[in-house]
């Protein structure tokens, strides 16, 4: 009975050993693992993402598999257990990942200018009495929507951190940060998705047809959304106030840092700028990746403008961390 034990155990002993092997040994060293939201069929083959793992197979001679995330949340989880070597996450959730986890951005996807940021401005008419940011206390002012970059937490962010703007409630809660905006400026257009001046094309509508005397919004506003819309003035009508809110970071692709096997980053960071100069990369950009091109970045430079910005918003680290954190 007990040789019967022995043998039993053994068996399992064996059994857990070959299977710790095959999830934590050394062929995950040749596999790179990449967080991506998928789904079950695509009306585009070409907006497939196994084309993605494909090529970046074909370029580090390695296996590449997809790793099925749902949203950035779930991402963010895939680089802190070892699920994904990388992911691709927006702004915020990269903010909190950096924040947080210390992840690193080491690519990021570039905007249609090549750049990999856009820069958060306000825009006034050029007869506009207002003429520097300390004088929008009290004008109406036209958001591109709740919590959006551009349009609330960089302008916002980077008021309050200038003692331009004090906060109006707890500093720990988000809510706050309403009640700041109502008691500082006049009128606030604070629309929702499907309102008419919702996003940043219905911020600068909102200014321009004088429903606020400030918009909040890029600073490529004009040339963004004034081709072809007869709502807009001519370019001279419009400026901006100085100086700019700071840059809101591209889309960056993110590592644990912890995690994260040198050689192995190395090998994923030059096949994705290959991307850029392969007739199949640039094809992948645009139908999976939707964008012109890739740039490599470092994590100061790529988030260190939005995060000085936004760290200054009442309750933003607890904000981000219920949204994306564990």
């Amino acid at each position: 009975m007990n040789r019967n034990k022995a043998l039993a155990s053994l068996v399992i002993g064996l059994m857990i050993s070959t299977t710790l092997t095959g999830c934590l040994g050394g062929d995950d060293d040749n596999v790179i693992r990449i967080a991506f939201k998928t789904q079950d069929d695509y009306d585009d083959p070409e907006a497939n993402p196994q084309r993605l793992a494909d090529f970046i197979s074909q370029q580090t001679e390695m296996d590449v598999e997809l790793y099925p995330i749902s949203s950035d949340v779930a991402a963010i989880e895939a680089l802190r257990f070892g699920h994904a070597d990388i992911a691709i996450l927006d702004g915020g959730a990269a903010w909190m990942a950096w924040q947080q986890h210390g992840f690193d951005a080491i690519l990021a996807d570039q905007k249609s200018d090549g750049s990999t940021y856009y820069t958060a401005s306000a825009w006034v008419l050029n007869d506009s009495d207002i003429h520097s940011l300390n004088d929008l206390q009290g004008r109406d002012s036209c958001h591109t929507g709740w919590l959006k970059s551009a349009g609330m937490l960089m302008p916002m962010g980077y008021m309050i951190g200038h003692g331009m703007i004090e906060v109006s409630g707890d500093n720990e809660d988000i809510d706050s940060l309403r009640t700041t905006i109502e008691n500082y400026f006049g009128n606030a257009s604070i629309p929702s998705s499907g309102d008419p001046y919702y996003g940043y094309s219905g911020a600068f509508r909102c200014m321009t047809e004088g429903a606020g005397d400030v918009a909040f919004a890029k600073a490529t506003s004009f040339e963004d959304h004034c081709d072809g819309n007869n709502w807009c003035l001519n370019r001279s009508d419009y400026r901006m106030l100085q100086p700019a809110f700071g840059e809101v970071p591209s889309h960056p692709i993110m590592v644990n840092s912890e995690r994260a096997d040198e050689e192995k980053v190395d090998a994923i960071t030059n096949a994705f700028l290959s991307l850029n100069t392969n007739l199949e990369g640039q094809n992948i950009l645009e139908s999976v990746l939707n964008t012109p091109g890739i740039s490599q970045v470092n994590t100061k430079e790529h988030l260190g403008s939005y995060s000085e910005a936004i760290s200054s918003i009442p309750g933003i680290a607890a904000y981000f961390e219920e949204k994306y954190g564990n």
